[in-house]
């Protein structure tokens, strides 16, 4: 049985307040959320990639728990910046294997099924993604933040707005003019 987002909130607060015993708790209600969202993300790698679901969700644990200063919001927040932490992960073993293989291929991932991102092909380049993300911050930090929410984290359009501060509406024009965008720097 999961427990309610409200729950979940409660429990962020007090691991943000300091409290080591919320940690303990908050991590089962939200790894198979977390793991269900890494794997999707290997569904659409390369089948040679050697990090699995499960360490890249102990990856972003580590990181987030060496996190200080945080002051949690709620449920959404929470896998906001959890989505932000794979990214990271993802885009720095990207960079790292080609760094290694000397740029011998792209670090790519399928976007056939992820959330309308439109895409010719199958497959999309990780780190060609990531810059492109910087430069869309580099003007518009929210539709950044929006893509980011709803690809690398796997938030839905009101996660999405309650992450972002804004209205589920505004989310949906910011989406599809960010896809619009996305889909003509990496074409």
């Amino acid at each position: 049985m999961s427990q309610a987002p409200e729950d979940i909130t409660s429990i962020l607060i007090r691991w943000g307040e300091g409290d080591r015993e919320a940690l303990d708790r908050l991590i089962p209600m939200v790894y198979d959320e977390l793991h269900r969202i890494a794997e999707r993300y290997f569904r659409r790698e390369r089948s040679d990639n050697t990090l699995q679901p499960t360490a890249l969700v102990n990856e972003v644990y580590l990181r987030m728990v060496n996190q200080s200063g945080v002051s949690w919001q709620n449920r959404a927040h929470f896998f906001g910046i959890a989505a932000n932490t794979m990214r990271r992960i993802l885009v720095e073993r990207a960079r790292a294997r080609n760094a290694s293989k000397r740029g011998s291929g792209d670090y790519k991932l399928d976007l056939t099924d992820v959330s309308d991102i439109p895409a010719e092909g199958s497959h999309l380049d990780l780190l060609a993604l990531d810059r492109a993300l910087e430069q869309l911050a580099s003007f518009d930090q929210q539709q950044s933040r929006i893509v980011e929410a709803k690809f690398f984290g796997g938030l839905s359009i009101e996660e999405t707005a309650e992450v972002i501060g804004v209205s589920p509406a505004t989310v949906k024009r910011e989406w599809v003019l960010a896809k619009a965008w996305l889909f003509r720097e990496l074409s």
